[in-house]
């Protein structure tokens, strides 16, 4: 699967991600980020999350474009052994599109285009 984060230069955009449990025993994940600009994606609520039996977790991911080249990272969710359960690891590609540049201000000045 593949998540975009799409905006102007220099927002923040924020994506959840839901992750469902259908089983009858609990499911838990570290989320790892890797890739060429894993370092400009972020875990804000934290690299683990726990799923309860017949239920939902969310992850959290976030991201500030700083850049107007398309960033790319992957997320893997590892999953823990709970109860002697254990999941299948998740990945899911990460991809950023500059969609527009909104200026911080205007400079008007003068000057002269040439001197002899």
């Amino acid at each position: 699967s593949s998540i975009e984060f799409t905006g102007p230069l220099h927002a923040t955009i924020v994506k959840q991600l839901r992750l469902r449990n259908p089983s009858s025993s609990a499911l838990a994940y570290t989320a790892v980020l890797v890739g060429r600009d894993a370092g400009d994606f972020s875990l804000p609520k934290g690299s683990t999350v726990s799923i309860p039996a017949m239920r939902q977790g969310f992850v959290t991911v976030e991201f500030t474009i700083r850049f107007l080249r398309p960033a790319e990272a992957v997320l893997l969710l590892i999953s823990n052994k709970v109860d002697g359960l254990e999941g299948a690891t998740l990945t899911f590609s990460l991809k950023s599109e500059v969609k527009n540049i909104e200026p911080h201000g205007m400079l008007k000045c003068r000057s002269p285009c040439y001197e002899l």
